[in-house]
Parts: C-alpha cells; sequence; structure tokens
C-alpha cells in the first residue's frame, strides 16, 4: 500500500485562495449554468443561516443544475436523483473534495478520509475496511448496548421526571462508543477525563455557522483561532494513544490497531499524523451524525404520537421477555428487525440527513441537463434538498415512514435517497452508525417516554453537519410497565 499522503494545499492564506479562485472562474472556458451570479451579502448569508428554502426556489426556477454567487464566488449546485448519481457513481472521477469550499475542514481533520481524494483514498479506504466489516460491527454490539444502558442508569437515577438536552446527552454517548469500539480508548482513562472531547468538538465546529467574513481571520480570538485550540487539545488525546500502543505494542479488535500496523510493500508504515487524522475524521464521523440523527428522530416522534405508539408496541412485543424495558439482541439490532423502527429511522434521515451537502470541484468541464459547468469550478450535490423534492417524495415536508416500506424503499430510483453519500464515497462507518443509531433509539424507547416542552421551536444549524441549534431539551419519564 502507497502510504504517501497528499502534498499540503498549494496556499494556507485564506486571501491568497480567493484569489485563486476568481482567477480560475475567469478562465473558464465554458460558461457558468444559469442562476444567480451577481454578488450578494444577503444570499451568501441566508445559505449560511437556512440553505434548504435558498435551494429549492433555485432548484424551482432554474432546475436541477445552477449557479449561485456565494461570497467571493460562483458555486454550481445539482439537485435531484439523476444529479446525484452523476457525482457520486458514474462520474466521480471528474469531482475531487480537497479543494472544494469546505476545505477550511482539513484545518480540524487533516487528511483524513473524509478530506483526501483518488488514490490515496482507495487506498487509505482499502486499509481501514477490514475495521468495518460486518464481524468488527457485531462484535461492538455489546459496547454500544453497555454505553448506552450506563447513561440511561444515569437518567433512570435522576429521578421520576426530568428534563435533559437529548442532542448533548447523546454526543457525550456516542463519543464514548467512539472511542471504545472504534479505537479501543479507555474513555474513563487519565487522558481521556482531562480533555472535554464532546465540548472540543462543538467548539471546533462552530467555526462553520461564523460569518463567512470573519473565517477569512487566522488571528488570535478568531472562529479559526478557536478551531486550531480545540484540535490541539483533541490532538493530546490521541497522540497519547499513538505513543502508548507503539511504546507497549498493545493491539486489539480496533481501527486505531489496524492504522499502526498497516504497511506497504516496502515495510513503511504510516507516520503519527497520518495516524492522527484519520482518528480524528473517524471520531467526528462516528458521533456527529449519529447524535444528530437521535435527536432529531425523537423530535419527530414527539410530534407523531401515533407513530411512537407503534413503535411501543413493537418493542414490547418484539423484544427479550416481551415486556417493558426488554432487551434487544444483536441480530435483531444488525439486521434492522425492527421494522417500524427501520422505517422510521430512514424517514429521519430523509428528512434531516445529517451530510447535508456534498461538497466537490469539478476537474474538466462536463455536461448535465443541457448545462455546460466548468473544470476546476465549485460544484455541490446535496442530500437534503434532493430528499425535499415533491415529484420524488409526496409532501416531503410530512413525516411518514411508511414512504420506506421494503417495496417502497426498492422503487426509489437510483440516487434518491443518499443519507450516506453514495459511490467510492459512500460512509465507510455507514453500517457501525446505523447499529449505534437502532441501539440508543431502541433502548430509549424501552425505558422512556420522551416529550418536548410546549414552547420549544426547532432551529436547525449546518456545522457542517446539520444539528439542532440550540440543542433538542426533552422530559423524561420512566415507562410504566
Amino acid at each position: 500500500m502507497a502510504l504517501v499522503g497528499p502534498p499540503p494545499l498549494l496556499e494556507s492564506n485564506p486571501f491568497a485562495t480567493v484569489l485563486g479562485d476568481l482567477r480560475e472562474e475567469r478562465s473558464a472556458t465554458v460558461p457558468f449554468p444559469p442562476g444567480e451570479t451577481r454578488v450578494s451579502l444577503a444570499r451568501t448569508r441566508r445559505f449560511n443561516d437556512d440553505p434548504l428554502p435558498l435551494l429549492l426556489e433555485a432548484y424551482e426556477r432554474y432546475g436541477p443544475v445552477f449557479t449561485l454567487r456565494l461570497f467571493h464566488g460562483n458555486v454550481v449546485f445539482m439537485i435531484g436523483p439523476a444529479a446525484n448519481h452523476y457525482m457520486t457513481v458514474s462520474h466521480a472521477a471528474n469531482f475531487t473534495w480537497r479543494e472544494s469550499h469546505m476545505r477550511e475542514l482539513i484545518g480540524l481533520m487533516g487528511d483524513g478520509l473524509l478530506t483526501i481524494d483518488g488514490d490515496f483514498h482507495r487506498r487509505s479506504r482499502l486499509a481501514m475496511l477490514p475495521g468495518f466489516h460486518r464481524e468488527r460491527i457485531a462484535a461492538s454490539v455489546d459496547v454500544m448496548i453497555g454505553e448506552t444502558e450506563r447513561a440511561l442508569d444515569q437518567l433512570g437515577r435522576a429521578g421520576s421526571s426530568n428534563t435533559i438536552d437529548l442532542y448533548a446527552w447523546t454526543r457525550r454517548l456516542t463519543l464514548r462508543i467512539a472511542m471504545r469500539a472504534l479505537f479501543g480508548l479507555d474513555p474513563d482513562g487519565a487522558v481521556a477525563r482531562s480533555v472535554d472531547a464532546a465540548g472540543l468538538f462543538e467548539q471546533a465546529l462552530a467555526f462553520f455557522t461564523s460569518e463567512v467574513a470573519l473565517r477569512m481571520l487566522r488571528g488570535p480570538y478568531t472562529p479559526w483561532a478557536r478551531m486550531q485550540q480545540a484540535a490541539r487539545s483533541l490532538d493530546a488525546l490521541i497522540y497519547s494513544e499513538i505513543s502508548s500502543r507503539r511504546a507497549s505494542g498493545e493491539r486489539g479488535e480496533d481501527i486505531l490497531s489496524l492504522l499502526l500496523d498497516a504497511h506497504d510493500e516496502d515495510g513503511s508504515t504510516l507516520t503519527d499524523l497520518q495516524i492522527r487524522d484519520e482518528v480524528m475524521t473517524l471520531m467526528f464521523a462516528g458521533h456527529d451524525t449519529t447524535t444528530s440523527t437521535v435527536a432529531f428522530m425523537f423530535y419527530e416522534l414527539a410530534h407523531h404520537p401515533e407513530i411512537l405508539a407503534r413503535l411501543y408496541a413493537e418493542q414490547d412485543t418484539e423484544l427479550a421477555d416481551g415486556r417493558v424495558g426488554g432487551r434487544p439482541n444483536p441480530s435483531q439490532l444488525m439486521s434492522g428487525e425492527l421494522a417500524e423502527l427501520e422505517m422510521v429511522f430512514d424517514e429521519t434521515l430523509r428528512m434531516y440527513p445529517a451530510a447535508w451537502v456534498g461538497p466537490r470541484r469539478s476537474v474538466e468541464p462536463f455536461e448535465f441537463a443541457g448545462h455546460t459547468v466548468p473544470g476546476r469550478a465549485f460544484v455541490n450535490y446535496s442530500s437534503w434538498a434532493s430528499h425535499h423534492l415533491p415529484e420524488v417524495f409526496g409532501d416531503p415536508q410530512e413525516f411518514r415512514p411508511e414512504r420506506f416500506t421494503p417495496e417502497a424503499k426498492a422503487a426509489l430510483p437510483k440516487g434518491a435517497y443518499i443519507p450516506f453519500g453514495g459511490g467510492s464515497r459512500t460512509c465507510i462507518g455507514m453500517r457501525f452508525g446505523q447499529l449505534e443509531i437502532r441501539t440508543i433509539a431502541t433502548l430509549l424507547l424501552s425505558r422512556f417516554e420522551l416529550s418536548l416542552p410546549e414552547d420549544f421551536a426547532l432551529e436547525i444549524r449546518q456545522m457542517p453537519t446539520i444539528s439542532p441549534k440550540n440543542g433538542l431539551p426533552m422530559i423524561v419519564h420512566p415507562r410504566s410497565a
């Protein structure tokens, strides 16, 4: 395996990067698709704060491929099943991630699986695939159940009724699961206890919710400086474990052990920095998307008591012992045997796909749906927008799990439903995340009833995954037998 990583980005000065983007835009050899191409800070702010209505309006006006000028440059959006399939599968080789408009994420993740392209991405993915084989994921079930029951026991000790931020509660839980199941880290060890990993990820990703102009700044007290500070604190945890494992030779059935032992034909191994980048990326992906999905699922269930009743009935019938508080078995969680829960899960990801946008940059000019797109253009697909097209999903603002009966799901066109991306960049941890969400949701439902405060209004932020902007306060009651 060739373990030489990608070269650094050519320009780290954001102002020079902007100038380079503008030069490339002006040198385009074919025109951009139609759209709104005049400079507009209002449009940029609207995209930053609430992109879904903007994208759907542009789709209605211009069709499946259009251009929006955001901040300093043109960004092409491709929306709908055919567009998703084109970008992620049939013509994926013509798009790169590394120089997309989310390239600042490299400042946190480094050159992990999310932010690299080409042959290095392919070889890195092959190196990590054994860690996500079905047998390895199945071995994580006990960790997931154990950590979830530990967190639920703490809720139960809090009294007969209390209010929690479900989003924050799930974030802490999923980080503990990721540490143990993916990396063999002890979340109660001295180093881990000294690092608030959940809070640090929140601090780092807040960079993407700041004003676009502020993201250009690199001095002290800027959003960039806060992201870098958080990254350094997380590094202390990761590098400490790498150093300890190298010194002791200790290995386990986890991704970190795979990375430490990976080597090419000449015996070259990954550097500590390369391992750090992959661990940071998987820690982020291994908890952030799961956290958001669980929060949005219970938000919708609180508004749909008839759907919640079906879930409770399924739980009480199918779980071990057929009683309230019954424990799921690994087979039920691995294979999605709880049919009602599975449909709720799929519908949640339709309405709220955590990875809501797929940022890319084109390599060569191309044509799609009768319009040309220049080479070196910023090109994005959006699962969030595509999942809200009424011609694909009728009444898309309605939460309807029955859309995802096995027959209805099989009838969807290619590219219609892509909550985990597609093609060679499909989320490598997709099965792990699905298992984690099933486990948390099943055990929560088996032991508690959750309701929303009457005055709560959901707001959504993008940082760069979508999540509840102000958390998700929920009133927790133990289920009665």
